[in-house]
């Protein structure tokens, strides 16, 4: 598969990042937020979708979507042993997507080849295929492409938030 790298830099180009950084600007300038949390949870739902599209844009010349990324690394961590598509629907980032179809996708595009488990007829086991092991090795070689989008914090920056983020989960 041939990738265009000049898509990819247009979608993650400066322009493209300061247009989407002001709406967020606009309304802390406004104040229109009821305190730093509320200001927090717009952020970071912004931030969640303005980095969504970000990988979207990133992948699209591989010809793939973010949950088929994500299940093919899933695959690729597994192989050469197979996964229950339920399985994989529990290891993936977002889990409540269907699976099974998600599979057919792949499946369809070459990259991933399925049977029923040996074992319980019931469940569908998924391998990764050649074929997708060498499209996650050419998305390997650019992914420090999509890291460039959050170049504006340090690397001390970039540890701090992962580890606010985590501790922010870890609320239960």
């Amino acid at each position: 598969m041939e990738f265009d790298k000049s898509v990819l830099q247009h979608y993650l180009s400066k322009r493209v990042r300061k247009e989407q950084g002001m709406h967020i600007k606009d309304m802390a300038q406004k104040g229109n937020f009821k305190n730093e949390h509320h200001k927090l949870r717009v952020n970071l739902l912004y931030s969640a979708y303005w980095f969504t599209d970000k990988m979207t844009q990133f992948l699209k010349p591989f010809g793939i979507t973010q949950q088929q990324f994500n299940a093919l690394r899933i695959l690729r961590g597994q192989s050469p042993d197979p996964i229950s598509t339920k399985e994989l629907r529990e290891r993936m980032i977002i889990g409540n997507s269907d699976t099974s179809r998600l599979v057919d996708r792949l499946c369809e595009k070459g990259l991933v080849w399925k049977r029923p488990c040996p074992h319980d007829g019931r469940l569908i086991q998924a391998f990764i295929h050649d074929k997708g092991l060498t499209l996650l090795e050419e998305i390997d070689k650019h992914i420090t492409d999509l890291d460039g989008v959050m170049k504006n914090l340090t690397k001390d920056e970039a540890k701090t938030l992962n580890n606010l983020l985590i501790k922010m989960r870890n609320i239960d």
